[in-house]
């Protein structure tokens, strides 16, 4: 039995992924019927854009078909009533906003990537400021400079509110498992700031995608990137310098929950050089990562998420507006969860994990 009816009653012009995942072309809104239990939610994969980052965003169009390709920048545009409105009929309290990738981490000038992070963090706490029971946000930084990013993400934290920072991928071919970016994890550490590691392209173009563009971006190569790039925070020992640091990983893990046995089976076994260990593998992502439910709208894949990850590790998330938020939620609200499991996911790991405890929701 569904918690509550859905009525198509309006559209709102929406994108497919413009970061890759063909969605759909227009946002339906759902009237919210009565009901008594509603499942109040937050979404934490929730984008943005302006138009003085949009020739950064465009770097992602070769991911997706060309005819949907800038879609979704009317709605990413978007931060005042259309977006509360869809929020609203799909009973989503509170949206963590991010910019839409990937934005300086592309910028070959240190300084100007690091000039232009400060001005959109500022810009997203204008915004938030305006709409504080319903918007936070995530931290753009210029992971060009790691000092630069640390002291920025601590601006952000400390003096705009903000929850964490999130950070798309490589930057310019360099990962954050490197030394250079000890100064960053020991900082966000000491925040307790989580860093949600989005999807990127890579610098190269791996030839197994030769010839099958539709495996570039959404469908795998988005995955595969960003999975391993938190592997290599695992098994260069990140986690274990800072065991204070955490990671959120959207899409469902990545991947990851799925094959948690075969990192623990394999590891002693690999080709590892020198690094060592003092946990298996499979520790320091229970531990040290969180995932959401972005863009996975699966009983299946959510079953295994907390049976592998933990129910204290998994939150619900849209990918607004590349995901139809109507579809997010239904799915949340029906999928075959304890109760208890229902409201962790949907909004009470992310209290906890991102620290939010203002009042928020449409009547706050």
């Amino acid at each position: 039995m569904r918690r509550r009816d859905l009525l198509k009653t309006a559209t709102l012009a929406v994108a497919t992924q413009a970061l890759g995942s063909a969605a759909v072309a227009a946002e339906p809104l759902a009237a919210q019927a009565a009901d008594t239990t509603r499942l109040g939610k937050i979404a934490l994969e929730e984008h943005f854009m302006v138009p003085e980052f949009v020739p950064y965003f465009e770097e992602t169009y070769p991911n997706i078909s060309p005819e949907i390709a800038k879609l979704g920048l009317a709605a990413l545009l978007n931060l005042g009533d259309e977006r509360i409105a869809v929020m609203d009929q799909n009973g989503v309290d509170f949206s963590v906003l991010s910019l839409a990738g990937p934005g300086v981490q592309i910028e070959k000038d240190t300084a100007v990537a690091v000039q232009r992070a400060r001005w959109i963090n500022d810009y997203l706490a204008k915004e938030i400021q305006k709409r504080p029971t319903r918007y936070g946000g995530l931290a753009h930084l210029a992971m060009q400079n790691s000092a630069e990013a640390a002291s920025e993400l601590e601006r952000c934290i400390h003096d705009l509110g903000f929850q964490g920072a999130m950070i798309n991928g490589q930057t310019n071919g360099e990962y954050l498992d490197l030394d250079k970016f000890s100064v960053f994890w020991e900082r966000a550490a000491a925040l307790q700031a989580p860093i949600y590691i989005h999807p990127g392209n890579p610098v190269d173009h791996p030839a197994m995608y030769a010839g099958h563009p539709e495996l570039w971006g959404p469908v795998c190569s988005w995955a595969f990137e960003t999975g391993t790039h938190a592997l290599r925070l695992v098994f260069a020992g990140v986690f274990e310098r800072y065991p204070g640091a955490r990671v959120i990983l959207g899409h469902m893990g990545e991947t990851l929950p799925l094959n948690l046995w075969r990192f623990d089976s394999r590891w002693p076994i690999s080709h590892r050089g020198s690094m060592t260990l003092p946990q298996q593998p499979s520790f320091y992502i229970r531990r040290n990562i969180a995932i959401t439910t972005s863009g996975v709208c699966s009983d299946i894949s959510l079953r295994c998420a907390l049976d592998s990850m933990g129910a204290n590790n998994v939150m619900f998330s849209v990918d607004y507006p590349f995901e139809k938020t109507a579809a997010a939620a239904e799915f949340i609200e029906n999928a075959r969860l304890t109760e208890a499991e229902r409201t962790q996911v949907a909004s009470g790991n992310a209290k906890r994990i991102l620290k939010i405890t203002r009042t928020i929701g449409p009547s706050a």
